[in-house]
């Protein structure tokens, strides 16, 4: 593992949460009311009976029920695949805090949903947005690992599209179904940054560590 591979992790972890304090920060000032209001009318300007269905099917696949089941097979997955359980470590690890921070962050911020065009019923609070933070991690961590599973650079471009248009298609429909401020979402994403580069990082170290003990 190299000085160079590390410190990309240390650099995306610094950046996301830089980028996470300034926005909670405009947040808890009010200060995106134009913005969430502007991006929130063009995402809605797009309803229509079929997009409605599909941004439904993104945010139930975003959803805990869902996204336990779909863990719990990547677990099962990873645990046969990987002997040494690095891998599977690493996954808990990155959505148990995931979903810890997610928790923390919306008591802290208490910040209530939007309440005007909502096509489904949500309760709790608002920022970060809990789809989406789940998403990004999950989605995330899985391109992580399939990353490093292959060197083809065709398998490695599906690698990042699907992941990106999971990432990105469950972010949307919450916007687009009325549930979550534009903010919401970005904020998530920022946050969700920060705990998988960090993750990846102590992942690395220690995959470092082993290698040079091996070497010994």
């Amino acid at each position: 593992m190299s000085a160079k591979t590390l410190s990309k992790s240390i650099l995306l972890s610094i950046v996301s949460v830089i980028g996470f304090i300034f926005l909670a920060s405009l947040v808890s000032r009010h200060a995106l009311s134009h913005f969430d209001s502007a991006i929130s009318a063009f995402v809605q300007g797009f309803e229509f009976p079929a997009i409605t269905t599909v941004m439904k099917f993104l945010s139930f696949i975003g959803s805990p029920i869902p996204m336990v089941i779909l863990s719990a097979i990547v677990l099962l997955l990873l645990y046969r695949h990987y002997p040494k359980r690095a891998e599977v470590y690493l996954f808990v690890s990155v959505m148990f805090l995931t979903i810890l921070s997610n928790w923390l962050l919306k008591n802290a911020f208490k910040r209530a949903r939007p309440d005007l065009h909502q096509l489904v019923h949500e309760t709790g609070y608002s920022f970060p947005s809990g789809h989406s933070m789940t998403a990004f991690s999950f989605y995330g961590i899985l391109a992580f690992l399939l990353w490093h599973q292959s060197d083809l650079p065709s398998v490695r471009l599906a690698i990042i599209l699907v992941s990106t248009i999971m990432i990105a298609g469950i972010g949307i429909s919450r916007i687009y179904l009325g549930v979550h401020y534009p903010s919401d979402v970005v904020g998530s994403y920022f946050f969700s940054g920060f705990v998988l580069a960090v993750g990846i990082w102590f992942y690395q170290r220690y995959q470092e560590r082993h290698y040079l003990r091996s070497e010994r």
